[in-house]
């Protein structure tokens, strides 16, 4: 069963989300993140390449052709890369294809906090093991 990692009291949704990445990376793991909404899409995709200021986060579009060697990828649909065990939310719906993954991560700013309690209900409903992290508290 997929484990799920809320991340809240999130500042910046997408930097959490770029920390998130690159943390992936250093550990060997692939990362799929699922922006739906475009502009969301766009504004990880642009993020991924300048922060943090000192390096880049490695990363693709879902469907490009070097996607099978590049670790972190971002997509809108239901892929399923192979090899990618985590995927980051970044939608305010959860991902249709959530269980598919060893773990999910959400990332919960006062922005969607709404969405957020929505999306937990769903999970803890279905008895997803749930891990919390409040970054207010510390820095995951």
């Amino acid at each position: 069963m997929t484990s799920i990692d809320f991340y809240f009291n999130a500042e910046d949704r997408l930097q959490v989300a770029c920390r998130l990445a690159g943390k992936a990376v250093k550990q060997g793991s692939r990362l799929l993140i699922y922006a739906p909404e475009p502009d969301t899409a766009s504004r990880i995709d642009k993020l991924l390449w300048t922060w943090p200021a000192t390096g880049f986060v490695p990363h693709c579009a879902v469907r490009a052709p070097h996607a099978a060697e590049t670790p972190v990828l971002n997509g809108s649909g239901e892929d399923t890369p192979e090899g990618c065990e985590l995927l980051l939310n970044l939608g305010s719906e959860c991902p249709p294809h959530f269980e598919r993954f060893t773990r999910l991560l959400e990332v919960v700013s006062e922005a969607d906090k709404e969405s957020g309690r929505a999306r937990f209900r769903f999970y803890r409903e279905r008895g997803y093991k749930i891990t919390n992290h409040d970054l207010a508290q510390n820095n995951e």
